[in-house]
């Protein structure tokens, strides 16, 4: 219809299969593949680990997920928005890893290029740094990390070309297009599909090759 990486939304989730990690862009509701994580939740695939900055709020967008009894565990920085993470962790019913914002952001850059861990003093003397490897640059304490990779990645964009260059919409841009970098699947949602050489190629952040399937809310 659109392009061969074309596909509907609910086609799009049911290559997500049970057990998997799994990434979604956003900080908070911006950048957020909404059609494809209601997808995912009514879909009922279970046991994943999903890769976030945060899990929106109760009931709402990857807030249903939890609800759902469909998240094993959890990868991220903020979840006070969602109260329901905390009952849920404490009850040992999910996991949840802590990782400091930039950290995070760069944990998943590195993925992305082929790094495996790299030192950063950011968490250097605190319980989250506890169990990891601290080495001393600059006569600064620095903790290794190691890169953040997924099974799959749930991301948002504004516009793509038949290729699947992705065009994203200001601070809507956050963690999409670093989380396109670093997954095995990347299934891109879009609000438009324009045909390939009518995007201006200064404003394509992530190129064609990063991406296997293109969906839109609403098909």
């Amino acid at each position: 219809m659109y392009s061969d990486k074309y596909s509907s939304v609910t086609d799009a989730i049911a290559k997500v299969t049970r057990g998997s990690r799994v990434m979604v862009g956003s900080f908070g509701m911006a950048g957020y593949p909404g059609a494809l994580i209601e997808a995912l939740a009514d879909s009922g695939i279970g046991d994943l680990t999903i890769i976030s900055n945060d899990l929106g709020a109760p009931g709402v967008g990857l807030g249903r997920l939890l609800s759902n009894n469909q998240i094993r565990g959890l990868i991220g920085t903020y979840y006070n928005w969602n109260p329901e993470v905390a009952t849920a962790y404490n009850e040992g019913r999910i996991s949840v890893k802590l990782v400091p914002q930039g950290t995070f952001a760069e944990a998943i850059r590195a993925a992305g290029v082929g790094i495996p861990a790299f030192f950063t003093p950011t968490a250097a003397g605190t319980q989250l740094a506890e169990g990891k490897e601290t080495r001393r640059f600059d006569d600064r304490p620095c903790v290794l990390e190691e890169a953040i990779h997924a099974d799959v990645a749930l991301i948002k964009a504004y516009k793509a070309d038949e290729l699947g260059n992705l065009v994203y919409y200001k601070t809507a841009r956050n963690f999409n297009p670093v989380m396109a970098m670093a997954a095995d699947l990347v299934i891109a949602e879009v609000d438009e599909i324009v045909p390939s050489g009518s995007l201006d190629p200064e404003c394509v952040i992530t190129p064609h090759i990063y991406v296997d399937v293109l969906t839109m809310k609403g098909n």
